[in-house]
Formats: structure tokens, C-alpha cells, sequence
């Protein structure tokens, strides 16, 4: 018996081990080997039983999980990108804040980390809903544009940490920091806007404020540069300048990316997506 026994186990394990999937086939070998002992049946009889015994248990967690507990991962990935839209919200502040007074490293430190995390989480929702997606059960927005779209920004606000290490110097400082002030103000607020939109499935809000804003900062920096006062600076100071009005340049171009993503989200485009979905038949393997 127990030869016959490492007969019938060893594949099942040998197959277990490389494959992780198959973590059940040496409990099913023990069942199917035992079970005739156990209930008077041939070895055939068993491995149906067992067979019939699984197809059940699928059967009752798939009817579970789309009508009992149906926690979508579309819906999950949504959330998760509504939370990480309100996670840099409110880092903006934090990080615009150094460019009037001496920022931690271990405080930027923290702060890229939380959007890193939240990122990480959205992208593993985002899997599991294109996982989803592709059974089509229900047309969907594809998720890939906005989660691009989230780590693009995520890039922008690493490239706003880095040139915010040290206060603007003299006169830089006086004239610019209102301005950034305001820029971190709008882009907050739009965000917090973006966020309830994606919750609630409206449309994006308006980048008028936050253009407005930019738009100052750009007269700004050009006035002081007809000036001649960027002579007087640091090549640090000035590549730190610079590399302000790049950060926040792509910041927009990135905002405006995240409003056409927003409207795929809407009840009218899913409706269209829906329809296109249905037009073009079932899905190719």
C-alpha cells in the first residue's frame, strides 16, 4: 500500500512543486488513493466523486462572488486611484512648502514613499481588473491610460521634491513664491476635484484656475529674466529654476491628460464603450 501509495503521489507532487496551481493535486492523489478503503468504491468511482465534489465547489464561489459578494476589481482599482488623487492632494502643499523654508530629507523622503505605496497598490488593482476586463462580463473603461496617467504625475511631484530642497534665493523667492503658492493651491484643489469626479463618475474639472496660475508664474520668471537678475545666481540656483518651470509645465500637460481620462469614466462614454463592445462581438482568445 505504501508503494503504491509514492506511486501516485509522486507526480502529483513533482507537478505541485513546479507549478503552484497545483498546490491540491498530492491532497487529491491521498483522497482518490484512500478513498475506495473508505467508501467501498473502485478507484474510478472515487476521482469522479472527487471531480464532481470541485466542479461544485467552483460553481458556488463563482455564483458568490458575482452575486453575493461581488467585489469587483474594477471598482477596487477605481478606489484606489480616487485615494492615491487625494494622497498627492495633500503632499503638494507639504512639498511646494520648501520653496520658502528648509525641508527634512526624511520628510520628502516620507512623502515620495506614501505616493510610491498608494501607486503600488493601484497598480496591483489594475491588474487584477484587466484580468477582469478581458472576461466580459461588463464593458469597462480600460484602466491603463489613468494609470499611466498617475505615474506620470507621480514622476512630477518627485521632480517638484527635488528642485524644493533649499528655499528660492532673495529676490527669486519674493516674487516667485507667490505665485508657486498659488500653483500649489489650484493643482491641490484640482485634485481633490479629480478625485470626487473619478468617485462619483463625472466629468473632470475645469484647469481654468490652474492655468491661470501657471500662466502667472511663466510672466513672472520671464519678467526677471528680461532683467538680467538670473546673472547674479548659482548655476545650482539656476538649474533649480529651471527645472521649476519644467516640473510644472509637465504637471499641467499631465492634468490635462488626467481630464481626458476622467471623461472615459463618465456614465455616457461607458455607455458608448459598452455598446462598442457589444458590436464587435466576443473577445479573441
Amino acid at each position: 500500500m505504501f508503494v503504491a501509495l509514492a506511486i501516485a503521489l509522486a507526480p502529483a507532487v513533482l507537478l505541485a512543486a513546479l507549478n503552484a496551481r497545483f498546490s491540491a493535486a498530492p491532497f487529491t492523489a491521498v483522497m482518490v488513493f484512500f478513498g475506495p478503503t473508505i467508501t467501498h468504491t473502485g478507484p474510478i468511482a472515487a476521482a469522479l466523486e472527487r471531480v464532481i465534489e470541485v466542479a461544485v465547489g467552483c460553481v458556488v464561489g463563482l455564483l458568490v462572488s458575482l452575486v453575493v459578494l461581488p467585489a469587483r476589481a474594477h471598482d477596487l482599482a477605481v478606489k484606489a486611484a480616487t485615494e492615491m488623487l487625494e494622497l498627492m492632494a495633500r503632499s503638494l502643499p507639504e512639498l511646494f512648502i520648501g520653496f520658502t523654508q528648509n525641508l527634512d530629507p526624511p520628510t520628502l523622503a516620507s512623502i515620495q514613499n506614501r505616493i510610491g505605496a498608494a501607486f503600488a497598490q493601484l497598480d496591483k488593482a489594475a491588474l487584477e481588473a484587466q484580468h477582469e476586463r478581458m472576461t466580459r462580463l461588463r464593458a469597462e473603461p480600460d484602466q491603463a491610460p489613468l494609470l499611466r496617467t498617475l505615474l506620470r504625475l507621480r514622476h512630477d511631484l518627485i521632480m517638484v521634491g527635488r528642485a524644493a530642497v533649499a528655499p528660492l534665493p532673495g529676490v527669486f523667492g519674493a516674487r516667485l513664491c507667490p505665485w508657486l503658492a498659488r500653483m500649489s493651491d489650484t493643482v491641490a484643489d484640482y485634485l481633490h476635484a479629480s478625485a470626487a469626479a473619478l468617485s462619483t463618475r463625472q466629468g473632470p474639472p475645469p484647469l481654468d484656475h490652474v492655468e491661470t496660475a501657471l500662466d502667472g508664474y511663466a510672466t513672472e520668471i520671464t519678467a526677471l529674466r528680461h532683467q538680467g537678475l538670473t546673472r547674479d545666481l548659482s548655476d545650482d540656483a539656476v538649474e533649480r529654476i529651471f527645472a521649476i518651470g519644467f516640473a510644472l509645465d509637465q504637471l499641467h500637460l499631465h492634468l490635462c491628460d488626467l481630464a481626458r481620462c476622467l471623461a472615459e469614466f463618465t456614465p455616457a462614454r461607458s455607455a458608448a464603450v459598452a455598446q462598442a463592445a457589444a458590436s464587435a462581438g466576443p473577445a479573441r482568445p
